[in-house]
């Protein structure tokens, strides 16, 4: 893990602040703080940070308006920002990431919540810059070796993919197997269906784990409730399709474009009731409609911690019911023709 990251500390009170030190100082990083929110703007111009933590409520500039100058900035709109707040109502939460922030933590807050959420946004941070560095010295070689960049670039996706899996897997409620077994589906359903090519099957096989990357973003109380969440709580949740498209949206490579689409539209159903943007039948991509189908018939078919596994008949039975409802009816008969490969994915 690397050592000596610079995070900044925005708070009017320095009693928060010198909590947060004490909570991050086992960690080794390098502190710098500011009382008020033109101060914070005047320190990141002047300096680089890996992390901002940021208050909402402070004079002048609050911590909306404070995030919302940083990312209309090209050269800090990637500094990663969780906000520190004492604001829980549900309209905060939404205009803190309306204005760009990465993550959202109430106060007061548990030190293993806060330690957990600012090594996933360190990581996550490093992951990109490392990405975009490679990224870039490839592109300088693109004429001389096309045929092997474009190898090399399809490489950095997936490994990409990989290391955000990897934190899903940590931070979410998806297991490895979910996954895997999502993609395995996703991939037979597109590979049996008369529109999709050759290319296309390979790009959501790899694409597929991706569904649900949004849930590094839900606050841990809501992802891990053992309880039935409340419709503030659902609201939150659902933000994970959103969140995960503001994450993806940006690249233009095959595969993150892909993972993008998956993970924004995986929740929409054929009839149009589902979010985030209530698409319907064809309007729905083909990946997010595959992925729907893969990821819930996977999730009846083995054992949460909210329910028992369904048996195979009476899963398909479910997914009979919901066709031309939730499930692109075409992708239903794909998914009933080839039961016997499908259990065997299940199964695995």
């Amino acid at each position: 893990m690397q050592l000596n990251y610079q995070i900044l500390i925005v708070d009017d009170i320095s009693e928060n602040i010198q909590v947060v030190m004490n909570i991050l100082k086992e960690m080794s990083y390098d502190f710098s703080f500011a009382l008020n929110g033109k101060e914070a703007l005047e320190l990141i111009k002047k300096n680089h940070y890996d992390l901002i933590l940021l208050d909402v409520m402070m004079p002048d500039l609050d911590g909306f308006e404070v995030c919302r100058l940083i990312k209309e900035d090209k050269k800090l709109k990637d500094i990663p920002i969780i906000f520190l707040t004492a604001r829980t109502d549900i309209d905060s939460i939404s205009k803190a990431f309306r204005n760009g922030g990465n993550d959202y933590i109430s106060k007061p807050f548990h030190a293993e919540e806060l330690l957990a959420r600012v090594n996933t946004q360190l990581q996550l941070y490093t992951a990109k810059l490392k990405l975009e560095k490679k990224n870039t010295s490839l592109i300088t070689e693109i004429t001389k070796k096309e045929n092997r960049l474009s190898s090399e670039i399809e490489m950095n996706q997936k490994e990409m993919i990989a290391i955000l899996t990897e934190l899903m897997e940590v931070t979410s409620d998806e297991t490895g197997q979910h996954l895997k077994r999502v993609a395995k589906l996703s991939q037979l359903l597109a590979k049996n269906h008369p529109s999709i090519s050759e290319e296309e099957e390979n790009i959501i096989f790899h694409a597929a784990p991706m569904h649900d990357i949004g849930k590094i973003a839900i606050p841990l109380d809501i992802l891990h409730s053992p309880e039935t969440l409340n419709s503030e709580q659902r609201t939150i949740m659902k933000t994970h399709t959103t969140l995960a498209n503001r994450f993806l949206k940006h690249s233009n490579r095959k595969f993150i474009k892909g993972a993008s689409i998956i993970a924004s539209q995986h929740h929409e159903k054929w009839d149009g009731s589902g979010y985030p943007q209530g698409l319907a039948g064809e309007n729905i991509h083909i990946f997010g409609r595959i992925v729907a189908l893969a990821d819930v018939f996977d999730a009846l078919t083995h054992e949460r911690h909210y329910k028992k596994a369904w048996t195979i008949e009476e899963s398909i039975n479910y997914i009979k019911k919901e066709k031309g409802t939730h499930f692109d009816p075409t992708l239903v008969e794909i998914l009933i023709n080839k039961i016997d490969e499908v259990s065997q994915i299940i199964q695995a």
